[in-house]
């Protein structure tokens, strides 16, 4: 078990050279926005990594994830949401990123897995293309999709005093 928060990287070429640095082995590629982070993002992630022997999440930066999930979002800045990632136990590293999707990176860092939540399917994994053309194998993570960060924001920003309950 890791003592310190997992380190955080802008660049993929870093991130890929500290995986081979560390002698990481099977590495699992998990990605997303995770704002605000949620019970399901942690079940995501606890079974992106029981895939392999390394996690890494790339994180979409606050361009990416505006352009994603529309005006008004990211509710938490990138720096926290690195941070909040950085510090779960089963994340090994967190490379920040600012495209749509991940394809660029699936090509630099060549994980053995790509992991996608339940939200999405073998055949709609907007990276599948990418990722059966490289050899690496996609796997559905988590539970099923009961928890939606945009509900979440809705109801805080409904709420008298921006409770959400999850």
């Amino acid at each position: 078990m890791r003592a310190s928060s997992a380190p955080i990287f802008t660049d993929a070429v870093e991130a890929r050279d500290h995986t081979r640095s560390r002698g990481a082995g099977r590495v699992v590629l998990a990605n997303g926005c995770f704002d605000p982070l949620h019970v399901g993002h942690i079940r995501y992630l606890n079974d992106a990594r029981a895939h392999g022997d390394f996690l890494l999440v790339a994180l979409n930066n606050d361009a990416s994830a505006r352009r994603l999930k529309g005006n008004g979002r990211p509710v938490v800045g990138e720096d926290a949401r690195a941070r909040l990632l950085a510090a779960l136990s089963a994340v090994d590293a967190v490379l920040l990123f600012g495209e749509d999707t991940v394809e660029a990176i699936l090509d630099v860092l060549r994980p053995a897995v790509h992991a996608k939540g339940t939200d999405y399917t073998a055949e709609t994994v907007p990276e599948a293309d990418a990722a059966k053309r490289l050899g690496i194998r996609t796997v559905i993570a988590g539970d099923p999709k009961a928890h939606a960060s945009r509900e979440i924001v809705a109801r805080m920003r409904s709420t008298p005093g921006g409770s959400a309950r999850s």
